[in-house]
């Protein structure tokens, strides 16, 4: 859960491809984010793209899978444009939202269920050394 809190953190951040320059800021981020943090989150944005090992299109796939899910109307338009910039197709959109969902619906099935943990990880960790 904490990962998938890290993950939605980062994704908001990501929406805003912008320069850290404070002229470059649009409306939408200067009118809603704490003025006292938003460079910072700006610079944080930055830096995760700097040297970043995943390609553009695979990380829009990924915040716009996570966006889906929030659900976030905001990130999913941002993060699916952003994705058709990055070159991927209609199907790769498509398969990124669809495992996006169904993670969220096995991860709905075990919680709802209080599926044991540690049994699912043995048992996960057996099936994974076939």
């Amino acid at each position: 859960m904490k990962a998938l809190i890290i993950l939605i953190i980062l994704c908001m951040v990501s929406f805003f491809s912008i320069s850290v320059m404070a002229q470059d800021v649009p409306n939408y981020l200067k009118d809603t984010y704490p003025k006292h943090a938003l460079k910072s989150a700006l610079e944080a944005r930055k830096v995760l793209s700097k040297d970043a090992k995943l390609d553009a299109k695979t990380r829009a796939l990924i915040a716009l899978g996570v966006a889906a899910q929030i659900p976030c109307s905001y990130c999913v338009y941002a993060h699916n444009k952003r994705a058709i910039a990055a070159g991927a197709s209609e199907d790769e959109i498509r398969e990124a939202v669809a495992i996006a969902a169904q993670t969220r619906q096995w991860s709905t099935i075990f919680y709802g269920m209080g599926y044991d943990f540690e049994a699912f990880k043995e048992e996960f960790d057996k099936r994974q050394a076939k």
